[in-house]
C-alpha cells in the first residue's frame, strides 16, 4: 500500500531562498559581502540532506554543515565535492571518517586537537581544522577568556592548520537581548587574542538566522542561515526578507462517516460531540511527526478551508470535523503548506503547540516520502 502522507519539498523555493539571503546582504555590503554556509545537519531539517546539499552547492554555497561525521560521509557518498564541517564532538572512533571523507572536523577542546594532531601525523596529511569558542552558550567550545593558555599547543601541532574560527549564537531571535551583544563582544575579543598570538588567514563566521536579520556586525566571511534557508523567518523578523516554504506536508482523506451527539471520537474519548458531526480520517500521526498537543488546538487545510483535529492524535492517524465542508475520501489534505487562499506555516503550528519550528521540521518521520520538486 502506498502511503498518501507525504512532505512535498520545493527544491525551487530553496534555491530562491539562497538567493534571497544573497541579495539581502549584498544590499548592506555589496561585493563585500560573506558566503553562505548551507547547513544540512539532521537530514537537512527534515528536508533529506543529499537532495538539498546539492540544490545548495549548484546555488553557489561555498560550505556545507553537518552534525557529526556520519552525515558527513552520507554527502561525500552521494557524490558532493564542495567543503563539508563538522559541527559537533568527535571521539576516536570518529578519525578514520574524518580522513576519509576529507570532513573539516570542529576543534572544542584541546584533548581533541591533541587527538587530531597524533591521527594526522600517523597518515603522514595535514587536515584544517574550525576552531569552536564558547563565547557564553556553555556547550561546546573552547572558552573565549582562556585562549591565550589553551591556544599555543594547538598553534603547534604541525599536522594542524586553523582553517576557520566560529561560535553560536544562544539569542540572536530576540532582539534587544543582552546575551547576544555579549557574545559579540566575546567573540571579537577572541579573534584579537587569536591574531595576537599570530594566527592569520582564517575565516570567521557566527551568524545564524536571527544574527543573519538582526546585525550585519555578525557575518564575518561566512553566515550559517539554517532555518530561514527553509524558509522559516524567525517571529522577531517577519517581513525582512522574502523567503518562501520549502516543505509542505500533504495526506488525503481516507473516509468520511458521522458522529451523532453524545459519542467520543479518538484515544481516551476526550471529544465529545455536541452537535451531529461530520468527520473524516487523516493518514498522518505523531509517527509521522505530528505534535500530539495539536488536539483540539491544530487545524489542516480541506478543500481550502480549516478544519479542526479533534480527538487525540494517534500513531498514525488524526480525526477532523469538517462538517459543513463536502469532503471525500481522496481528497487532499495540506497539514503544513498552501491550499487555495489559505496557508498553514510551520511557525504557525509551531505558536498552536507551544514549541518552535526547527522541532516540528526535524520531527517528520522516515516513513514519510520525500516528493523532490524542480531545483
Amino acid at each position: 500500500m502506498i502511503r498518501q502522507t507525504e512532505a512535498h519539498i520545493d527544491l525551487g523555493a530553496l534555491a530562491h531562498n539562497a538567493r534571497a539571503i544573497g541579495a539581502f546582504m549584498a544590499e548592506a555590503r555589496g561585493a563585500a559581502a560573506p558566503g553562505i554556509v548551507g547547513v544540512v545537519k539532521a537530514d537537512a531539517y527534515g528536508h533529506g540532506a543529499v537532495e538539498v546539499a546539492r540544490t545548495l552547492a549548484g546555488a553557489g554555497a561555498a560550505m556545507l554543515a553537518c552534525a557529526d561525521v556520519e552525515e558527513g560521509l552520507e554527502l561525500r557518498e552521494a557524490g558532493l565535492t564542495v567543503p563539508i564541517l563538522v559541527f559537533g564532538a568527535f571521539s576516536v572512533g570518529d578519525f578514520d571518517g574524518i580522513f576519509d571523507g576529507h570532513l573539516t572536523p570542529t576543534v572544542s577542546t584541546p584533548m581533541a586537537a591533541r587527538r587530531l594532531q597524533e591521527a594526522a601525523a600517523r597518515r603522514g596529511v595535514r587536515l584544517r581544522y574550525h576552531l569552536g569558542i564558547d563565547t557564553g552558550m556553555h556547550r561546546l567550545g573552547l572558552r573565549h577568556d582562556n585562549l591565550a593558555r589553551t591556544m599555543p599547543e594547538m598553534l603547534d601541532a604541525p599536522n594542524l592548520d586553523l582553517a576557520g574560527v566560529y561560535t553560536h549564537f544562544a539569542t540572536a531571535d530576540t532582539p534587544g537581548d543582552g546575551l547576544f551583544a555579549r557574545q559579540r563582544a566575546n567573540f571579537e575579543s577572541a579573534r584579537r587574542t587569536l591574531a595576537a598570538l599570530g594566527v592569520k588567514g582564517c575565516v570567521a563566521h557566527a551568524a545564524n538566522s536571527g544574527a543573519l536579520l538582526a546585525e550585519p556586525a555578525t557575518w564575518f566571511d561566512f553566515v550559517r542561515p539554517g532555518l530561514l534557508m527553509y524558509g522559516v523567518v524567525p517571529r522577531a523578523f517577519e517581513g525582512t526578507i522574502a523567503v518562501r516554504p520549502v516543505m509542505s506536508l500533504r495526506s488525503r482523506v481516507t473516509a468520511v462517516k458521522g458522529v451523532r451527539v453524545g459519542e467520543s471520537i479518538g484515544y481516551g474519548g476526550r471529544f465529545v460531540a455536541r452537535r451531529p458531526t461530520t468527520m473524516a480520517v487523516v493518514p498522518a500521526g505523531y509517527a509521522d511527526g505530528l505534535d500530539t498537543r495539536l488536539e483540539g488546538r491544530g487545524y489542516v487545510l480541506v478543500r481550502g478551508r480549516r478544519a479542526p483535529i479533534v480527538g487525540s492524535v494517534s500513531m498514525d492517524m488524526i480525526a477532523l470535523d469538517v462538517t459543513g465542508i463536502t469532503v471525500e475520501p481522496g481528497d487532499e489534505v495540506v497539514i503544513t503548506g498552501r491550499q487555495g487562499g489559505d496557508e498553514i506555516t510551520v511557525g504557525e503550528m509551531a505558536r498552536w503547540v507551544g514549541t518552535i519550528p526547527y522541532e516540528l521540521l526535524c520531527r517528520v518521520g522516515n516513513r514519510v516520502k520525500r516528493v523532490y520538486g524542480p531545483a
